[in-house]
């Protein structure tokens, strides 16, 4: 059997599980976090946005910042989880990729896996589960973990 990891992600937690065999229960065998991503954005900025003044002294109007901080920190995260996989692929440690992820984050986690990784994921599914127990998880997979 092919070493297949599962990686269940969200924007501030991704945990990632093996499987002895196919139909076998899950062992976690790694922890991401990222504690960023759940502050308050008022947390994650520093200063309010400026005010742009107008003729009429009052009529100003705020600066919108280009992106949102939160965003920003999942997308962060997401690339770091894309890198951490990218080694552990390197490495030799996973031949088969499932992850499931929170459908946000599950669009920004596949925009930074590298080809290589991208080739190696098997199954994908949106949902999120992060926090969920090892054995609620196993239940949103197929019976049957691919194997080949």
């Amino acid at each position: 059997m092919k070493t297949t990891w599962i990686l269940v992600a969200d924007n501030s937690h991704a945990r990632i599980f093996t499987a002895q065999s196919p139909s076998s229960t899950l062992q976690e065998i790694e922890t991401l976090a990222h504690p960023e991503s759940r502050l308050h954005e008022q947390e994650l900025t520093s200063d309010l946005p400026g005010k742009a003044g107008g003729a009429d002294a009052g009529s100003g109007h705020a600066y919108q910042a280009k992106s949102d901080p939160k965003d920003n920190e999942a997308d962060l995260f997401a690339r770091d989880i894309a890198r951490h996989l990218q080694h552990a692929l390197d490495a030799g440690r996973f031949e088969q990729l499932m992850v499931v992820a929170s459908p946000s984050f599950l669009g920004t986690l596949r925009g930074h896996l590298s080809d290589q990784t991208r080739k190696r994921v098997c199954y994908e599914l949106d949902k999120n589960i992060a926090l969920h127990r090892p054995e609620d998880i196993r239940a949103h997979l197929p019976e049957y973990l691919p194997s080949n």
